[in-house]
């Protein structure tokens, strides 16, 4: 009998290991708690982000925009009315930071965003249904794979002389000027020619087809995706920063070389 008393008495377990098992159990409960909270806690955040409509829109609207626009999109002292302007144009100011401008001069910057994604979205979504206009366009003509060749001929003829053959942008009269679009997105490059932003003319499709503004993003885009074959473009903007470049170590390299020299004689 003492004997298996003390075999009971050895085989107990301390009161210690069963505090440590019940902690473990503890952390690994509130672990996949935490875990699953967080989980959901951003599923909800995503799905909130994603399900804003026109009317959380008109919201942003009035909060951001109608002190120019006006609450009814008719226009002010300070913006031009927005009847007719849809969804394509606001995308794109807002999205290139645009809009809405810090201050009013003869053209709106780009600058950073102000907004996200799905705020864009929204109020787009907003001005269109209260001032149609342009609405996104097809994903086919976004594709990159029109007509390359005729694409940089239409260009050539219809937006080269504002944006340089090398869309590295251009100067133009009054302070204004034609943007680099070098790194400019295909649904940027269209809108840009379905609405027309700031000084640019607005090429409808009896203008410019949509196959038109096919080619023309296809030709840009692949020479986005072009190396530069001359090797350093400085800018890409021809014959003026050629010159510059000339004009600065050039010239500066002969006048240093003639100091050089007469210093040297002396």
């Amino acid at each position: 009998m003492a004997r298996e008393k003390k075999r009971r008495a050895n085989g107990r377990r301390s009161p210690l290991a069963a505090a440590a098992l019940i902690g473990i159990g503890l952390l690994i409960s509130g672990g996949v708690y935490a875990g699953a909270t967080a989980a959901v806690a951003a599923t909800a955040e995503t799905s909130a982000n994603t399900s804003l409509t026109a009317e959380d829109g008109e919201k942003l609207f009035q909060a951001n925009c109608a002190t120019c626009h006006g609450m009814n999109l008719e226009g002010t002292a300070n913006g031009p009315s927005l009847d007719g302007v849809g969804a394509l144009a606001v995308e794109f100011q807002m999205s290139t930071g645009r809009m809405p401008m810090q201050r009013q001069d003869v053209q709106a910057p780009q600058k950073p965003v102000q907004f996200t994604e799905e705020q864009i979205l929204a109020v787009a979504d907003f001005v269109q249904e209260s001032a149609p206009g342009p609405d996104f366009p097809d994903e086919h003509y976004l594709d990159g794979e029109g007509d390359v060749a005729r694409g940089a001929e239409l260009f050539r003829i219809n937006c080269a002389m504002c944006h340089n053959v090398a869309a590295a942008g251009g100067a133009l009269t009054e302070g204004k000027y034609a943007p680099d679009i070098q790194d400019t997105s295909a649904l940027h490059m269209y809108a840009a020619m379905a609405t027309g932003p700031q000084n640019m003319p607005v090429f409808s499709d009896m203008n410019l087809t949509p196959e038109d503004k096919r080619d023309i993003i296809s030709a840009l885009l692949y020479q986005q995706e072009q190396p530069a074959t001359g090797g350093f473009t400085i800018g890409s903007l021809g014959p003026v920063s050629e010159g510059l470049f000339v004009w600065i170590f050039g010239i500066g390299a002969l006048i240093a070389i003639t100091v050089w020299i007469t210093a040297k004689s002396n």
